[in-house]
């Protein structure tokens, strides 16, 4: 096997210390988004009797996969260039239990003053030949820096658990048979995606059907401070026997 020139590695690795500068506005953006979302998640959590989002995971390219892409699409090792021709840099994978979920996620985090909308994929509605199903966001968040404000773009995946159980096994089929998955199990992954379809449709009635019968809530505004009546007793024993 022929090594690499000394001086071309020596320009790799320039590149590489490069790339792992300009990744890091998109870190800090990954954890701005996150904390974003964190919120909303915690939120639901304490304050409704719902929480529509049940799993998220991030994830940043790594300084080899980028360069591999650049070098794919031949677009040289500017920084500009790069932030402009490949959006998926920084992405936040967003699970949740119905269809409806999807869109109420999307319009919460789109409502948020600092969160531009730069391009939207709506596979549920639309979705790909082979079956894949999910809404795709690219937005930007400001990160700002020492001396500059950067704003770097951020892919969100929104989708059903079922949805996203259906992509896992397709990546892994693909990967397997490098792109290249024999006939027949294409036609299963496609008939899977069918079924993933119906059965998110149904959910999603049963679900609106139980919505229709949660009794309204409170009309009146709850006290921050209410403690269960156990623990207050508890409280109240305590500091009496203080006394």
């Amino acid at each position: 096997m022929t090594e690499m020139p000394s001086i071309e590695l020596g320009e790799l690795q320039a590149v590489r210390k490069k790339m792992t500068k300009f990744l890091m506005s998109y870190r800090f953006a990954l954890d701005e988004m996150m904390t974003k979302v964190e919120i909303l998640k915690e939120e639901f959590a304490i304050a409704h009797d719902y929480n529509p989002i049940e799993h998220t995971k991030s994830r940043l390219k790594t300084p080899e996969s980028i360069i591999q892409k650049v070098r794919r699409k031949d677009l040289g090792f500017k920084t500009p260039v790069i932030r402009e021709a490949i959006k998926d840099i920084a992405g936040i994978r967003i699970t949740c239990s119905f269809r409806s979920d999807i869109y109420e996620i999307r319009n919460m985090l789109l409502s948020q003053q600092d969160i531009e909308l730069v391009e939207e994929k709506d596979y549920i509605q639309q979705p790909k030949p082979n079956g894949y199903q999910s809404l795709h966001l690219i937005v930007r968040v400001p990160v700002f820096m020492s001396d500059r404000v950067e704003y770097p773009y951020v892919e969100l995946q929104i989708r059903t658990i079922a949805m996203d159980f259906w992509a896992s096994l397709e990546h892994k089929i693909y990967y397997k048979y490098e792109k290249e998955a024999p006939a027949d199990l294409i036609e299963e992954l496609t008939s899977a995606a069918k079924a993933v379809m119906a059965l998110d449709k149904k959910m999603e009635r049963i679900h609106q059907e139980l919505r229709k019968e949660d009794p309204p809530p409170a009309t009146k505004e709850e006290d921050p401070f209410d403690l269960p009546e156990e623990m207050l007793k508890r409280l109240l024993g305590t500091e009496q026997r203080d006394n």
